[in-house]
């Protein structure tokens, strides 16, 4: 029978027990997937999507967690049928890793640091495949082929942490296709990649799969990712299926008011088209949104001038410096105030080097910022202390940059504290307005940051940071790590706040689509330099760079018929920023094609 599914999930139930008693991770939940097929299961943190992969695999109980109801069966590879839900541990290990594969979502947490790439891709092959040592190793060598790993021979020496994310996430993805299972299981495999490697690695799960005619159940909470990638989509909400339907119905018919939300919620690429300035968006259920467009102003707040900074290579017996990382070379721009102005490129490239070198959180070695007048390179200790007062920062991982044994009250209050502005119950008062602000509840102010969810933890870093009232923010991938409705109510209040205040926003971010919706101005960098350079409408509607042109190539874009194709993308491989130390870069020379934008014209290695 060729349309028997390889795997049914029917009403299951996953309880996970607590002190407080049992909590329902999946209440009631049912679907399949068939043969050749991609099932895309969206859904934001929590909706249970990731449980449902977890108990197929009978992972869940490893997590605390057990299967209190429902069947879970699949077909075998000899034809049987089998309930997943009723094997014991023995079988469970036949079956993992050899009739199903599993990619997870943290490449460096799914690969084991102590043991060579070489030997975690032959394991499963000679246990399951009885093969000999070198024949795992001619087909691992073949695997890394197919997952496009440069050099196959020398990676299977290296150790994990010698290779990039991308590289590692590869290796992961050969892992799982090493036995060629029946049912891939992909949970979030791209969300930690930036826009390019990520169109690769989807490229690349797709054609796996046609030329294999592997199942593939893909959990993800992109949609411009779904549109890519699902063949069916099934949507779920609070551990629950909420709706479920072909791809291309699911986008341009959806029923479900939460399928609709998330949908609304998404910025799209190319939306803000002959739009002059940018402007928050329209949150599906929030009533009377005053929409107005964020023009800024013509007052320039921040110049940086030849901005350099590198960090040095150290070895040798006595550590001595032997090279340096240019970690940015050369960066010049200027910030409105009132404005945002958007850099942009993938990990490596010193877009956050350039960001922490403004603050002098790490030391440039050269170059000019002056913000509101203010040298801020000249200034010593104590100046730096009180420049500070203008200058803010919120970082990509909130919960790392708040204290864990601190009342979110007093992590509010920390900054107007140290620097003496407000004692008493006016300090009391202005936290309480900051939590107003950033539309929290007051009844938070008692809780500590582990009591709040992702995107409420965002908001109590965007208060901290607005508490002096300064006057630019440097945001740092502040919403990368947000699930979509979320960073859509985070975005629109950064926005708002910033027509209110007068804000300006440094904003560091690889997501093209939210660089769009909420930029002035956008500089481009590659390999730490700024490749391109102008008002947003100009670079994105009329890239000049070639690096900028195949950025914009790789954005996936939220519609299924407008899918990208693997001859779309044409990657170079990033060059080594490490130089030796008697390296003298050329400088940073632009030529500017319309009035305001400016591309790099000194030879960037792309």
């Amino acid at each position: 029978m060729l349309d028997q599914p390889i795997a049914q999930i029917r009403k299951l139930r996953v309880e996970f027990q607590t002190k407080d008693g049992p909590v329902v991770g999946v209440e009631d939940v049912s679907f399949e997937v068939h043969p050749g097929e991609t099932v895309c299961i969206v859904g934001e943190s929590g909706s249970g999507k990731s449980v449902s992969s977890l108990s197929l695999m009978r992972l869940v109980e490893f997590g605390g967690g057990e299967i209190a109801g429902g069947e879970l069966l699949f077909d075998r590879r000899d034809g049987r049928e089998m309930d997943l839900a009723e094997a014991d541990q023995d079988m469970m290990k036949k079956i993992r890793g050899n009739e199903i594969g599993m990619i997870f979502q943290e490449p460096m947490t799914a690969l084991n640091p102590v043991f060579t790439v070489g030997r975690q891709l032959t394991e499963g092959l000679r246990i399951h495949k009885d093969m000999s040592k070198a024949q795992a190793e001619k087909r691992a060598v073949e695997l890394l082929r197919q997952v496009r790993i440069p050099e196959p021979e020398r990676r299977l020496e290296q150790y994990p942490h010698e290779l990039s994310g991308g590289m590692r996430q590869r290796v992961v993805i050969a892992m799982a296709m090493a036995c060629e299972p029946r049912l891939l299981i992909a949970d979030e495999p791209t969300t930690a990649l930036d826009v390019t490697i990520q169109a690769e690695i989807l490229a690349l799960m797709d054609r796996l799969k046609r030329e294999t005619g592997t199942a593939v159940m893909f959990i993800t909470h992109d949609m411009a990712v779904v549109a890519q990638m699902a063949d069916r989509v099934v949507v779920m909400y609070r551990g629950n299926k909420v709706e479920e339907g072909p791809v291309t119905e699911i986008f341009e018919n959806p029923k479900h008011d939460y399928t609709k939300a998330l949908l609304a919620a998404v910025p799209k690429l190319g939306e803000m088209r002959g739009k002059a300035a940018p402007e928050p968006m329209k949150l599906l259920g929030v009533e009377g949104q005053k929409i107005a467009p964020i023009p800024g102003t013509k007052d320039v707040l921040l110049t940086v001038k030849g901005l350099t900074t590198r960090f040095p290579v150290k070895g040798g017996l006595l550590r001595r410096t032997i090279a340096n990382v240019h970690a940015v070379e050369d960066v010049s721009f200027k910030l409105n105030r009132g404005q945002t102005l958007s850099l942009v490129g993938e990990s490596g490239c010193g877009k956050s080097s350039a960001g922490r070198s403004i603050l002098r959180l790490v030391e440039p070695m050269a170059g000019e910022i002056n913000l509101d007048g203010v040298d801020i390179m000249k200034l010593d200790q104590n100046g730096l202390r009180k420049a500070r007062l203008d200058m803010q920062m919120i970082f990509q991982d909130p919960f790392a940059s708040l204290n864990p044994q601190m009342q979110l009250v007093d992590q509010v209050a920390e900054p107007l504290r140290n620097y003496n502005v407000a004692t008493g119950s006016e300090l009391h008062d202005r936290v309480a307005n900051l939590f107003d602000r950033v539309q929290l509840p007051r009844s938070f102010m008692r809780r500590y940051p582990h009591e709040m969810s992702g995107g409420q933890r965002q908001r109590i870093a965007i208060a901290r940071a607005l508490a002096l009232n300064p006057k630019l923010i440097i945001a740092d991938e502040a919403v990368s790590a947000l699930d979509v409705s979320v960073q859509a109510q985070v975005l629109n209040l950064m926005m708002e706040l910033q027509a209110e205040l007068g804000l300006s926003y440094l904003f560091i971010s690889h997501d093209m689509a939210v660089v769009e919706r909420v930029s002035h101005h956008v500089g481009v960098m590659y390999l730490g330099r700024i490749v391109e350079l102008g008002p947003r409408s100009r670079v994105f509607e009329n890239p000049q760079h070639p690096y900028t042109q195949a950025l914009m190539k790789a954005v996936p874009i939220a519609d299924p018929n407008r899918r990208k194709s693997e001859k779309d993308l044409n990657f170079k491989p990033i060059p080594s920023p490490i130089h030796s130390l008697d390296y003298k870069p050329a400088p940073s020379e632009y030529r500017e094609v319309e009035p305001g934008h400016f591309i790099l014209t000194t030879d960037s290695g792309y």
